[in-house]
Order: C-alpha cells, then sequence, then structure tokens
C-alpha cells in the first residue's frame, strides 16, 4: 500500500505542474494587470514601475512562471496588485479565506455522503418501494435546482424561522449573513449552539449537490452489485440479508462512488463561492470575486493553485479508497 501511495503522489506532481503553467498562461493572456492603475489618480509613474518589476512583465512567460513557481515553492505567493485593503500578502488572504471554505466544504461533503450511500443502499434494497420512488424524486429536484436559488431559499427558511422564534420570545438561532460577530461563545454549550446555527443553513445549501449525486450513483452501483454471482452465491449459502449486503455487496459498490467523491470536489468548491456570496462569508469565494473583478494575477493564480492542490489531494484520497476497497487495483 505504501508503493502504491508514493507511485500516486510521483502521478500527481507533473499533473499539478502543467495544469499551473497553463493556468498561469491563461491569466498572463488575459491583458495588462496594470491596465486600470495607470489611469487611476494618485498613482505615480514609480508605483506602476515597482508594480511591473514585482510581477516581471518585462521578462519572457517562462522566466516569470518560474519566478512564480519557485516563490510558491517557498511560500512566497507575491502581493496582491489591487488597491485599498486588498493589498496584502496573497498567502495571508487566501490561508485566512481557504479555513473559512474549507470549514464549509469538509462538512457539507461528508454529511452529503454518510446520506448519499445510506439513502443509495435502501432505496437498492427496496427497490419500486415508496421510499425509492421519494428519494428519486427528491434527487431529480435537487439536480434541477441551481445552488443559487437553493441557498436563497433555504436562507428565506432560516429567516422565517428566526422569526417565529423572536415571536415566542426566544433568541435567533439560524446565522443567516456570516459568523457571529463576537465568535462562538464562552462555554462548551454556547459553542455547539452557536456553531451549529452558524453552519446549519450553508451546509444544508452545499449539501444538496453532492447528496444527489451520491445518492443516485450508491442506488445504481448497489442494483449491480446484489444481481452479481457472489451475492446470490452468499444467499444461496443461507447467510442473512444484512451480512449478504454490509459484507458481501457494500464493498465493491462503493468503488464508483469513491471515484464521485474526487470528481465533486470541483463541483463542490464551486458551489461553495455562491454558498459564500448568498450567506455573506468571507473565504475563497470572496477572493476569488474580487481577484477577478480588479484582474489581480498573484491572488488568481495562489487560488486557482490552492483549489488544483486540493482537487489533486481528493483526487488521491480517491485512489486509496479504491485499493483499499479492492486490492487488485494497488497490485496492478
Amino acid at each position: 500500500m505504501f508503493q502504491y501511495l508514493i507511485r500516486r503522489l510521483l502521478i500527481s506532481i507533473p499533473i499539478l505542474l502543467i495544469g499551473s503553467f497553463l493556468v498561469f498562461i491563461l491569466v498572463a493572456s488575459a491583458g495588462d494587470p496594470l491596465a486600470g492603475l495607470r489611469t487611476k489618480p494618485g498613482i505615480t509613474a514609480q508605483q506602476i514601475q515597482s508594480l511591473s518589476a514585482q510581477l516581471g512583465l518585462d521578462h519572457s512567460i517562462l522566466v516569470r512562471y518560474w519566478d512564480w513557481l519557485t516563490g510558491f515553492l517557498r511560500g512566497d505567493w507575491g502581493t496582491s496588485i489591487a488597491l485599498g485593503e486588498a493589498q496584502a500578502p496573497v498567502f495571508d488572504t487566501i490561508s485566512n479565506a481557504l479555513w473559512v471554505t474549507m470549514r464549509l466544504v469538509i462538512g457539507a461533503e461528508l454529511i452529503a455522503l454518510v446520506l448519499g450511500i445510506a439513502v443509495g443502499v435502501f432505496s437498492a434494497v427496496r427497490q419500486y418501494s415508496i421510499f425509492d420512488y421519494l428519494m428519486t424524486s427528491v434527487a431529480f429536484l435537487m439536480f434541477s435546482m441551481p445552488i443559487a436559488c437553493v441557498a436563497v431559499v433555504v436562507k428565506n427558511y432560516g429567516i422565517q424561522f428566526n422569526e417565529l422564534l423572536l415571536s415566542l420570545h426566544l433568541k435567533r438561532w439560524l446565522q443567516t449573513a456570516g459568523p457571529p460577530a463576537n465568535g462562538f461563545g464562552h462555554n462548551l454549550g454556547e459553542v455547539i449552539v452557536n456553531y451549529s446555527g452558524t453552519f446549519l443553513l450553508p451546509t444544508i445549501s452545499l449539501m444538496t449537490i453532492s447528496f444527489a449525486a451520491y445518492s443516485r450513483f450508491q442506488r445504481a452501483s448497489m442494483l449491480e452489485t446484489l444481481n452479481a454471482d457472489y451475492v446470490r452465491t452468499a444467499r444461496a449459502k443461507g447467510l442473512s440479508q444484512s451480512r449478504v449486503i454490509f459484507r458481501h455487496a457494500m464493498r465493491n459498490a462503493l468503488i464508483p462512488v469513491s471515484t464521485l467523491f474526487a470528481l465533486n470536489i470541483g463541483a463542490i468548491i464551486g458551489g461553495a463561492i455562491i454558498t459564500e456570496r448568498v450567506f455573506g462569508w468571507n473565504g475563497m469565494g470572496t477572493v476569488l470575486v474580487k481577484a477577478v473583478s480588479n484582474y489581480d494575477p498573484p491572488t488568481l493564480m495562489g487560488w486557482f493553485a490552492v483549489t488544483a492542490t486540493i482537487v489533486v489531494i481528493f483526487n488521491l484520497i480517491s485512489d486509496l479508497l479504491y485499493g483499499l476497497l479492492d486490492p487488485r487495483i494497488r497490485l496492478a
């Protein structure tokens, strides 16, 4: 297994290098990053010259990429060239935003994965039952609704729920805009209540994307596995239904879902950008929107490099799950 892990890591390195180079070319080709600054009043020629030297605009694109790559690996991700409060080290900006976004993404992904697998397995075992038809309808409804609509609807229900609590002379529980201004509380009880109230609405909004996909893939995979010869043989031996499902069928049925788990990370990060905007979270979505609006190449490159690394890491986790679920794969 260790050799399998090393092999997958070595494969991931050139993928990251090629991906970062292609993104660097796209960002560099998008235009003059100093065009907006040249026309702003109060910006001197010396400042423009300094920023031009900082970005290495007078060098070839290969030299600029090499400078960026070596600096990125050393932890020097450059400084935002946007004016105002965004003029900060890119590393600090992205690391702060990443912490906000990953709390949301990991929570939503884990809940969606657990619920999706449970619903998919039960739907397959109870095929054509009322539960199966109901979950199929729910999944298709979630597939057809854009994440922005889901987030707005969930937020409105959260606001109405808070108004109901206020009408009963109780405190608001659900946080509908940003994290609590004064932190999560001073004791464990306050922290749990405030933490759950803060994350509940954006997590529900974000998990709908993944839940629908996981439940449908798990159902299809489980149905195929339940009709396999080795499962019929296990049943013919007189094994109980639960033993057949959890001991013999479910392990193989999880393999397609492990692939989807990795592929879904890119989609859920994209969904997190919209969810953060709806609920007023200052995460990676806010950083990306500001960087695109101001055409800020250092921040854009840092953002894409971090998200690409996250996607590759989750693909690596998916490969490892593949190896655990099916030993033939890691021995190949």
